[in-house]
């Protein structure tokens, strides 16, 4: 059966990941970003949340599966932050969600089995020097991922996905050498950095009909490394 997604954020990484393999499923795939996604047979609008309008674009007469993957990584010691960093921070991990959420809230609700992902971080369980920005902002994903799913039960289902380091452009400058590549590694039970692939195929469970009992949950797709002491 042909189901229709919203995927936020497909132009590269994990989204361009999960709005591949949802295209090659025979689904409708609607894509919203800054930059257009190298993909066939999607429904692209180029946007920026915090310029555009959301309300500049048409909604689908259903979403079956909705995914807000915008992030950041904004390391700094703590004394280094500026209101700013943090403003900047919750406006697009946190903020961005509630748009888009509100924007696709009637239809979502209105499709049989919808199901939303977002994303957290292991940083926000494990307490990451640097991470105070990044974690602040995706602590506050985390709660609004288990309010939505309390308010929204039983239409929708919502969940987020809290990986480690991945290797996306997002996270380019922390793995551009062979040298930071092995110490990252290292410092994951299973011995390597993330995959888009790796967090995608949660992604697409939690979109599914498989994941159709999980509402709530902030699944960690980290390599181990929220669960295991290594060393």
């Amino acid at each position: 059966m042909n189901k229709t997604y919203v995927i936020v954020g497909a132009s590269s990484g994990i989204g361009y990941a999960v709005a591949s393999a949802l295209l090659a499923g025979g689904n409708t795939v609607i894509t919203l970003s800054r930059n257009t996604p190298a993909l066939t047979g999607n429904t692209h609008y180029t946007f920026d949340l915090s310029t555009d309008d959301l309300a500049t674009i048409p909604l689908p007469e259903q979403i079956h599966g909705l995914m807000y993957a915008p992030g950041s990584i904004n390391l700094k010691p703590f004394r280094g932050l500026k209101r700013s960093d943090f403003e900047h921070e919750f406006a697009i991990n946190a903020l961005g969600a509630v748009d888009v959420l509100q924007w696709a809230q009637k239809t979502l609700t209105a499709t049989p089995g919808a199901s939303v992902v977002l994303f957290s971080t292991v940083a926000v369980t494990q307490g990451m020097p640097f991470h105070a920005s990044v974690a602040a902002a995706k602590g506050a994903v985390e709660g609004l991922t288990r309010s939505l799913a309390a308010e929204w039960a039983p239409k929708v289902r919502v969940n987020a996905i809290a990986p480690s380091l991945t290797n996306t452009p997002l996270a380019e400058r922390l793995l551009n050498n062979e040298a930071k590549q092995e110490a990252a590694a290292k410092r994951h039970p299973l011995q390597r950095v993330g995959t888009p692939e790796d967090i995608a195929n949660a992604a697409l469970f939690l979109l599914s009909e498989q994941s159709s009992w999980i509402t709530g949950q902030i699944l960690g797709v980290d390599g181990g490394m929220s669960a295991l002491k290594i060393g």
